[in-house]
């Protein structure tokens, strides 16, 4: 695991830190890495070693403003492009070039972006998130995506490395939720017909991909959604389609990022997909449902494998969200229960204490993850927190209140099927992106390792 560096804070940015943040830690680092050269950038197979990761001062000064949260406030976090405004910033909200600035002021060397703006983006969701609508792909690209590779353009920034995290949730989407999957909804089927996705991302990666300090990763979701032989071999499939439409090429994709925004562990500890429980396999219980996958690095390296055989790199390489899969405290498991049944024995041996795996909205129970480290594991490119902690999934409001409702972050709502489970969401609540007090908290109590 690497130590961390420090760096210095920019004054502009200054009064969003909490008083008792003078300085901000870096948390990604090689343990010896050459500083950067003044000449332009050679692009490198991982980016994130011998690199010092920005920390956003915008979530750290929120970090450090509760209880505990100065022990994290110096981890870098992805700094969040959801819509257009926020390329520009204003309001109190730093923008784009803002954000740049204060890296060159922090000395680092690297910057995490999410652009998460895609018209009918999250087409799964009872009502499309986002600004754009449908109709929007010709203002994705003129109005979101140029702009962004025009400020990452400018030469001051030649320097920086940009991680640039496209469109997470998206391509996953139209495996799962279309077609006849009783999941599917009719945004996503409309996506699909038009090719909306492919078409912005495939324009995205085209445009970063002009510019050698950015390494684009795609998302391939999690072992909870899409580990399933039926969803892996289509989402292969769908990147290649992405990766190559819009005038994009494979080589754009510098490489993939899974659990994106969600909880899944990096490993199981206490069991394991093929054991066998008084002559039943694992894979029959109710929680891992016949998945070969149980955990997401063996998900991501399986990934990467089908990735590169269908013409990807053999170079790419997988980073993991850790921000919120820790899953400490009290709950978590100490070695694998002894239960002659083996649905007793995966739900008494799991780290993963969600109801189902596909619960994904504000998680009683869940705790930090793994910290930033760069180059943890073979194929692995870095732990990184793309998710910055404590901010909400979604608002914890009931239907029929005149706002925005979405039933999986409702702690009260029981889907209404035969096989009717808890959505683990916590009540109380902000809309999606909102600083949620109350989870960072628990975040912070249930953090593995332990802070």
């Amino acid at each position: 695991m690497t130590m961390p560096r420090r760096g210095r804070v920019p004054a502009q940015v200054r009064p969003v830190l909490a008083a008792a943040l003078s300085v901000l830690v870096v948390g990604v680092l090689a343990s010896a890495g050459p500083a950067m050269a003044a000449d332009p950038p050679h692009r490198v197979d991982n980016p994130y070693v011998g690199a010092q990761v920005y920390v956003n001062p915008e979530w750290a000064g929120r970090a450090a403003g509760e209880p505990g949260g100065d022990a994290v406030a110096d981890q870098p976090t992805a700094v969040w492009l959801d819509r257009i405004a926020r390329i520009g910033g204003g309001d109190g909200v730093m923008g784009l070039g803002e954000h740049l600035d204060a890296a060159l002021a922090q000395h680092a060397d690297l910057v995490q972006l999410t652009l998460h703006n895609l018209p009918a983006r999250d087409c799964d969701r009872w009502a499309p998130q986002g600004k754009l609508s449908i109709e929007d792909i010709a203002r994705y690209r003129t109005e979101f995506i140029d702009p962004i590779v025009e400020i990452l353009a400018a030469p001051r920034y030649a320097d920086l490395r940009i991680v640039a995290f496209v469109e997470p949730n998206s391509l996953p989407n139209l495996v799962v939720n279309t077609g006849s999957r009783y999941t599917a909804t009719p945004a996503c089927d409309e996506v699909q017909a038009r090719g909306t996705y492919l078409h912005g991302i495939g324009h995205a990666l085209a445009r970063l991909g002009t510019l050698p300090n950015v390494y684009s990763y795609l998302d391939i979701s999690h072992h909870g959604e899409v580990g399933w032989p039926e969803d892996s071999g289509p989402l292969t499939a769908l990147l290649v389609q992405a990766a190559t439409t819009a005038g994009s090429t494979m080589a754009d994709v510098h490489g993939f990022v899974a659990n994106t925004v969600n909880y899944s562990v990096l490993r199981e500890e206490y069991f394991r997909a093929d054991d066998v429980i008084n002559g039943q396999p694992v894979y029959q219980s109710k929680w891992v449902d016949w998945n070969p996958f149980i955990d997401e690095v063996p998900y991501a390296r399986h990934l990467r494998e089908l990735l590169t055989g269908a013409g990807f790199s053999p170079e790419v390489g997988v980073v993991v969200d850790t921000s919120r899969n820790g899953w400490g405290g009290p709950g978590r498991p100490t070695g694998p229960v002894a239960a002659g049944d083996v649905n007793r024995y995966v739900d008494g041996s799991r780290i993963d204490r969600r109801a189902v795996v596909g619960n994904w909205c504000n998680q009683v129970g869940s705790g930090l993850g793994q910290r930033p480290t760069a180059d943890p594991a073979p194929g692995i490119d870095a732990y990184v927190w793309v998710k910055p902690p404590g901010e909400s999934d979604g608002a914890s409001g009931r239907p029929n209140t005149g706002q925005p409702y979405e039933p999986m972050c409702d702690p009260y709502y029981v889907p209404p099927r035969s096989s009717a489970y808890d959505t683990g969401a916590m009540p109380g609540a902000p809309p999606l992106g909102e600083w949620f007090p109350a989870h960072f908290r628990q975040l912070l109590a249930n953090a593995w390792p332990p802070l």
